[in-house]
């Protein structure tokens, strides 16, 4: 705001000391010296001086009173100026122009000159050609360009209006700090919050105290950041979390971009999808709202969540996507021995169905299953994971390796895990002695999480089993092959081994056992690499 100086006049009256002017009339008062700054008349009806006292003279313009300084113009119904105390007062329809760019209105006003500062009453309304101001008891400093209310105002720029108890207004920069029960209103947005700073010219709103946000398709909890009312960009601090029907946010630092519709969470990122009962954490975490997919890295952990049993999975990068052309898609879960089960896509939700993608030292934790590989697929279409390169499975003392596993669940409980080629059962006893079975393809059922049954197939397959008597006794080592080898257990102990078709084996009393017969090959019991407890998975 440029500055306006109204310059008191020296000027002499004769007779009732009153002139009358037309309003087209101009009249400019030469200054009596250089010390003295000019101000020019533009229109008044009427121009009077009234002494008061031996010290107190007002001079005063009456009748669509107008005047000026610079590029600044001040006008109302009437003017009042005391010279001694260096105060000017206008009365009705005030209207302050300065240089075209920024204009104020009230029906009171009242100028301090030394401190080039005026205090507007009644109906006050400031426009910078962005945004109005409006409030009844407006404080302006016209040298620097501030305004200050301190009684409750409004902020209007387009369809966005803002409300508070106070607020300081900067010309300049087009900036204004709200302070106390701040709420802006627009049509994509409601903000409610203690502070906050906004920018009239671009739109820009600086969270700067605890903020709540609600959105057309949720709400967002804040307490510093920005957004932009215009593109849309947003970028939060401090723990901010985003809600919505179906997902939760929330992360040290967020970006977020309405056109694009995507978000990024840096720094103990979270990520819930209620749908598909997956959270996800990590330091980097990228949203893609539209597509409905997800991107983590920065140590993730993806929990699939359960009320009594959730599974954790960490990976070097865990992915998310929605499977899309699945209305005629069938499923085919083969089994060895019960009949096929089909699972019908079309029978579920398509906003439903996600697959997961894990890239990289995978691990996974469960009460009941723990697992590791190189890489994973699981599907929310038939509950399976697909584990790859080197993967092993454990349940309880037994351990389960191959090329490729594929694990059953339901309701994140292991149900049956297929293993195709090189299948290796590893089961430890209490003696530190290792039961084993190998073979080509294997089956393994599961009741309660627990391993019930392994059916092995191969050319042929082999074993090791220690038997023991009835007093638990261990009777020896019987090492045995076959076409197929069934394996049952009970109380998550196996207890029997049978074979089916050309069975040929030897069984070695426990003293006469020799040493290279103990281990089939690829034997490697790597309970080293068994994550111990689902906190391992974050480290």
């Amino acid at each position: 705001m440029k500055k306006l100086k109204i310059i008191f006049l020296s000027i002499s009256f004769v007779g009732i000391n009153q002139f009358c002017f037309s309003q087209t009339q101009t009249y400019q008062l030469a200054p009596p010296s250089d010390t003295i700054r000019t101000i020019q008349i533009i229109n008044a009806t009427s121009l009077r001086q009234i002494t008061i006292n031996d010290t107190t003279v007002l001079e005063t313009l009456a009748g669509n009173a107008k005047i000026s300084q610079g590029n600044t113009i001040l006008e109302g119904d009437s003017i009042v100026i005391d010279k001694r105390l260096g105060t000017a007062e206008v009365f009705g329809n005030v209207h302050i122009n300065d240089a075209d760019t920024v204009n104020t209105y009230a029906q009171y006003l009242k100028y301090i000159g030394s401190t080039q500062i005026a205090y507007l009453k009644n109906n006050v309304k400031l426009s910078d050609g962005k945004a109005k101001l409006f409030t009844n008891d407006l404080e302006y400093n016209l040298k620097t360009g501030i305004a200050i209310y301190k009684n409750g105002g409004k902020v209007i720029n387009e369809k966005t209006i803002l409300t508070s108890k106070e607020a300081t207004y900067y010309s300049d920069t087009k900036d204004a700090f709200f302070r106390n029960n701040v709420h802006l209103v627009d049509p994509k947005y409601n903000m409610i919050t203690d502070s906050l700073r906004y920018n009239t010219a671009f739109k820009n709103v600086y969270f700067i105290s605890k903020t709540n946000i609600k959105t057309e398709n949720g709400t967002i909890d804040t307490k510093s950041g920005t957004y932009n009312l215009q593109t849309g960009e947003a970028l939060f601090f401090d723990k901010t979390v985003i809600r919505d029907s179906t997902r939760y946010i929330s992360g040290n630092k967020v970006a977020f971009d309405e056109k694009s519709n995507t978000i990024q969470i840096e720094d103990n990122g979270k990520f819930v999808d209620s749908t598909n009962r997956v959270i996800v954490l990590g330091n980097q975490i990228l949203i893609d709202k539209k597509n409905n997919t997800f991107l983590a890295t920065r140590k993730p952990v993806m929990i699939l969540y359960q009320n009594n049993d959730s599974t954790y999975i960490s990976a070097d990068t865990l992915f998310s996507g929605k499977r899309v052309n699945e209305k005629d898609t069938n499923t085919i879960i083969k089994d060895t021995i019960n009949t096929p089960t089909t699972i019908n896509a079309s029978q579920k939700s398509v906003d439903s169905i996600k697959y997961f993608i894990g890239f990289h030292h995978v691990r996974i934790f469960n009460d009941s299953m723990q697992a590791v590989s190189d890489s994973m697929h699981y599907s929310t279409l038939d509950s399976t994971f697909k584990l790859f390169k080197n993967p092993i499975c454990w349940n309880n003392n037994t351990q389960l390796t191959g090329d490729t596993m594929y694990l059953f669940t339901e309701n994140q409980t292991a149900k049956r895990l297929y293993v195709n080629s090189n299948a290796l059962v590893i089961n430890k006893t209490k003696e530190n002695l290792f039961n084993q079975i190998a073979g080509k393809n294997l089956n393994s059922y599961f009741k309660e999480g627990n391993i019930d049954f392994i059916r092995i197939k191969g050319t042929p397959a082999e074993s090791i089993f220690y038997p023991q008597d009835n007093d638990s006794a261990y009777i020896g080592m019987n090492k045995s092959k076959g076409d197929v080898i069934e394996v049952y257990f009970i109380n998550k102990t196996l207890n029997k081994v049978k074979f089916v078709n050309d069975v040929d084996g030897t069984l070695y009393p426990m003293n006469q056992i020799p040493e290279k017969s103990k281990f089939l090959n690829n034997f490697n019991w790597q309970e080293e690499r068994r994550p111990k407890s689902k906190l391992e998975l974050f480290e």
